[in-house]
């Protein structure tokens, strides 16, 4: 149930605060004739101020604001799952302006933010990832967007 690469990702992320907390603690002690940073729950306020708005800047890196599992990665999950006969992908087809059902075991291949489909005839079909509706497992919604 742990998806080791997050807390591996996470680890490194809280490396990074931890040296950034080091590095400031530096300067704040050097400068600290400053008589509102010598107060040390003032100094834990700014501190943690100046992180969650890193995470504006940052935003892939802010575990608290990551989104459910984006679709590229739950595409990644069915094409390498041993079982994806079992998988259906519904996606919005702007010329027939409908949605159309396609089975998982038909994806040919993942390239960037795209899914190669090989349609009858080994004609393919490029599916960019932001027309993707919604992911089914045994006909029960796997994921949505």
């Amino acid at each position: 149930m742990f998806n080791f690469e997050k807390i591996k990702k996470y680890f490194w992320y809280l490396f990074g605060v931890m040296g950034v907390v080091f590095f400031w603690a530096g300067v704040w002690d050097g400068i600290g004739t400053l008589s509102y940073l010598q107060n040390p729950l003032i100094s834990l306020i700014v501190g943690l101020v100046m992180l969650s708005l890193s995470g504006l800047i940052f935003k892939g890196t802010s575990p608290f604001w990551e989104k459910g599992d984006p679709v590229g990665a739950v595409l990644h999950k069915v094409h390498t799952h041993p079982k994806k006969h079992e998988f259906h992908i519904k996606y919005y087809d702007k010329i027939k302006k409908k949605l159309i059902l396609l089975e998982a075991k038909k994806i040919k291949n993942i390239e960037k933010d795209t899914l190669v489909f090989l349609e009858k005839g080994k004609k393919e079909v490029f599916i960019p990832f932001h027309r993707v509706e919604e992911i089914l497992h045994k006909n029960k919604t796997h994921w949505k967007k």
